[in-house]
């Protein structure tokens, strides 16, 4: 599914954006502290601009199924802009957001993205089995424009068996989207299940237990003897 599949600049969502605050790490707390969320817009076509926005209306933009791939008009002071968020800053030790970068774009020009994957169906052949189905990979950089992004990367698991893997490779991609990762990078595989692993602890414990045993009655046996 496309967040933005069928929307046009005049459709979606607005974030108002304020220039003409001041740089610093003071002016930014406080900023931040009255709600506000200092960051920048650039793009192509335009200067690179410091701006501040509501904090709490750029989280609630950002609520639906894309995240921070949703694209958005940010208006600064009345000029507005197709922007998509770049990148978000967050403190290291709060985790609170601190910054976000906003990229101008153009609806129907590529950009690069990073989506997340997720797996659908059901592996029949590998449950028979006993086995559990592993995501190994959970989120991959693909290149579409803004209108195409999906929401997600959607890896059907229901043909797998105990001998293959699923492959960046196989994976059907929406129309217009592409991937910047290999091929041959694995998606999801079979592996064993906890109680198969357990089993096979259980009897490498009890052939120890066994080897133990022989070694003690080894023992006692030469003991025996040499009386």
């Amino acid at each position: 599914m496309n967040s933005t599949a069928s929307a046009s600049p005049a459709e979606l969502n607005v974030v108002k954006a304020t220039t003409g605050r001041d740089i610093g790490t003071r002016p930014s707390r406080r900023m931040r502290d009255e709600g506000k969320l200092p960051g920048v817009v650039y793009g192509r076509g335009m200067e690179p601009k410091s701006v501040h926005v509501e904090y709490a209306e750029l989280r609630e933009v950002l609520r639906g199924e894309a995240g921070l791939n949703t694209v958005f008009a940010l208006d600064v002071e009345g000029e507005v802009v197709t922007v998509i968020v770049r990148e978000i800053q967050r403190d290291p030790i709060k985790r609170r957001v601190t910054h976000a970068d906003f990229m101008r774009v153009e609806m129907d020009t590529p950009i690069t993205v990073t989506v997340p994957v997720e797996l659908t169906g059901v592996a029949v052949t590998v449950a028979d089995a006993g086995a559990l189905v592993e995501q190994k990979l959970f989120s991959v950089k693909v290149r579409a424009t803004p209108r195409s992004i999906p929401t997600a990367i959607r890896a059907d698991i229901s043909k797998l068996t105990l001998d293959s893997r699923l492959a960046i490779g196989d994976l059907k991609l929406p129309a217009g989207v592409t991937t910047l990762a290999n091929d041959r990078i694995t998606v999801a595989a079979p592996v064993g299940t906890r109680a198969s692993r357990m089993g096979a602890n259980e009897v490498g414990d009890e052939d120890d237990e066994v080897a133990e045993g022989d070694a003690a009655a080894a023992v006692a046996d030469e003991s025996a003897s040499d009386e």
